[in-house]
């Protein structure tokens, strides 16, 4: 069935907005897009009668293409979202509004910092934790969006920069045959950014790594520049251990170095795990001296927990190979002084009014009071960790780091 056809019964919302996980530029957080569009954008939308669909959704590849101006032009309503300063959207966002005077909302996460002013009369900002937008926050959101969408629904007012500082401007007009031939037939659903996104994770919580660093693989084909695919490509082919664990590990490399300028913790963390495996394999001292190197990175340029943790550790297995005796203390109190300084910074963000990812706090305060020797704490962690209802590989991972600090003493 022809797309722009299927959608005649209901209007259409056409989203615009990156999807995966991306970097915010200027507080370095990484922030779940498709979070925001499962838990805000599309409850919220559906819930007012239309049909909601973003690019990823309908196209088989991240580039604006012929479609992509026609549904910005089809839509009887869009919503931007843009957080984390995507260029994409808000580049789409400007074409939405040189092709209609109104129905368009404007959407950013509350800590996105843009460089140009959004004080705008239909925009809504919502609170995401990184990895979560936690049940309060997506209820309020999708409530205050509703009223939005309601608004704009029964009073059509101009929003369009364009058409409000050149009231005379002429709108373009395209004839729905034209739209039909440019839109085109649906794609298969199978192979759409949005679908096969949906089942690389399905394979990663089925511990089925090969297939999913395929799908991921595929992904990165299709969207150039989309650090996202790259990460969990290299993060599956190391899992997989296919054809052999070091094999596995030297391809990971390769793909994880295609990103040249590795400065967020998603990248060190990844690159610093496969050369840490790679030296447990191998025992070559040039991969923990590597693994040490970007996790320290992350861990001085962020505070961030996950790298701190492993730098701990790595500084912990250099100190055991260190001949040296100066070098030997000053790993081991390096190590044990991260240990307590990781410990006091989760701690603290646990007492946060809506603090995120219990699961990998609980995992990193365990595994931290395990190594500096208080074994009832680390206990007490280890239990809320597995209250979390972690998967199947979540649990592994932390089993192996466990095992890990165990095996060092």
């Amino acid at each position: 069935m022809n797309y722009l056809m299927s959608k005649i019964k209901k209007k259409l919302c056409f989203v615009i907005m990156g999807f995966g996980k991306k970097k915010d530029p200027d507080t370095n957080r990484t922030i779940d897009l498709d979070e925001t569009y499962k838990k805000i954008i599309r409850p919220a939308v559906q819930s007012c009668n239309y049909d909601c669909v973003r690019a990823d959704e309908i196209l088989d590849s991240g580039i604006i293409d012929k479609s992509m101006y026609a549904l910005l032009y089809r839509a009887e309503l869009v919503i931007a979202d843009i957080s984390t300063y995507n260029p994409n959207a808000i580049y789409e966002l400007g074409t939405r509004h040189v092709l209609k005077p109104f129905s368009t909302i404007i959407i950013k996460e509350d800590e996105s910092k843009i460089p140009f002013d959004i004080n705008h009369s239909r925009t809504l900002s919502y609170k995401h934790l990184g990895n979560e937008i936690t049940d309060s926050e997506a209820k309020k959101c999708v409530r205050q969006l509703k009223e939005l969408i309601t608004t704009i629904t029964e009073n059509p007012l101009i929003d369009s920069p364009i058409y409000s500082f050149i009231p005379k401007i002429k709108q373009p007009v395209l004839l729905d045959e034209d739209l039909n031939e440019i839109i085109g037939e649906l794609r298969n659903n199978e192979n759409t950014i949005y679908s096969l996104t949906e089942k690389a994770k399905e394979y990663m919580n089925e511990k089925r790594f090969s297939e999913a660093a395929e799908t991921w693989k595929k992904l990165s084909e299709k969207t150039s520049n989309e650090f996202y695919y790259i990460q969990q490509e290299a993060l599956c082919t190391y899992k997989s251990k296919l054809p052999n664990e070091i094999q596995a590990l030297t391809n990971a490399l390769q793909i994880i170095g295609r990103i040249f300028e590795q400065t967020d913790t998603e990248t060190l963390g990844i690159t610093g795990a496969i050369n840490k495996n790679l030296w447990k394999y191998t025992n070559e001292i040039g991969f923990l001296n590597t693994a040490i190197e970007n996790y320290k990175k992350g861990w001085n340029l962020y505070k961030d927990y996950y790298t701190g943790e492993n730098y701990a550790h790595c500084l912990e297995l250099k100190s055991i190979l260190e001949t040296d005796n100066d070098n030997k203390i000053h790993a081991k109190v390096e190590a044990k002084n991260t240990r307590l300084e990781i410990i006091e910074i989760v701690l603290k963000s646990l007492e946060e009014t809506e603090p995120e990812e219990f699961k990998w706090k609980y995992a990193t305060l365990s595994n931290c009071y395990l190594s500096v020797g208080n074994i009832e704490k680390a206990a007490e962690f280890e239990n809320n960790f597995l209250l979390q209802n972690p998967t199947a590989w979540e649990i592994e991972t932390f089993e192996k780091s466990k095992q890990d600090i165990a095996n060092k003493k």
